[in-house]
């Protein structure tokens, strides 16, 4: 009787699993960075109701007011990108899906920016170095995908 009671409560002395020790400290670094930088997104589209001209930038894409359909195209990469990384701060299950979603989205939001956009604009052709962090950022998460998925079962 003594053992059956001790077994259901063994469960209550496992050690805590952190997954956020998978992670890298530049991801952890930008994880906090782009948390931030997602408030800061909500924050200037409610300070545009008052002032005139909130510049927005990234990744190549710019705009003066958050109202309009650039503006509003960062507004939402940045709030995605906070998402992404407050899934994989705050260890959610599917943070590694998330935070490769954003990759991709990032990558390809670069490369139209360093293709397509200097035809739209008369500019001339511009390598985002946001590229050189986006692809390490992809292959670390495919890396640990699967000890992520499975930290939950142990």
């Amino acid at each position: 009787m003594n053992q059956e009671l001790e077994s259901h409560f063994d469960e209550f002395d496992q050690v805590p699993v952190i997954r956020r020790k998978l992670l890298p400290w530049w991801i952890k670094t930008f994880c906090w960075i782009f948390m931030v930088l997602a408030i800061c997104a909500v924050a200037s589209a409610i300070i545009n109701i008052f002032t005139p001209n909130v510049n927005l930038s990234l990744y190549g894409f710019s705009s003066n007011t958050a109202f309009s359909g650039i503006g509003a195209f960062i507004i939402a990469i940045m709030i995605f990108k906070g998402f992404a990384a407050y899934s994989l701060w705050f260890e959610k299950p599917n943070a590694i899906s998330i935070g490769k979603i954003d990759a991709i989205c990032g990558v390809v939001i670069c490369i139209v920016a360093m293709f397509v956009m200097p035809f739209v604009n008369n500019g001339h052709l511009m390598f985002r170095l946001e590229m050189l962090l986006l692809i390490p950022y992809y292959m670390k998460l495919n890396k640990i995908e699967y000890e992520w998925d499975n930290l939950e079962t142990l």
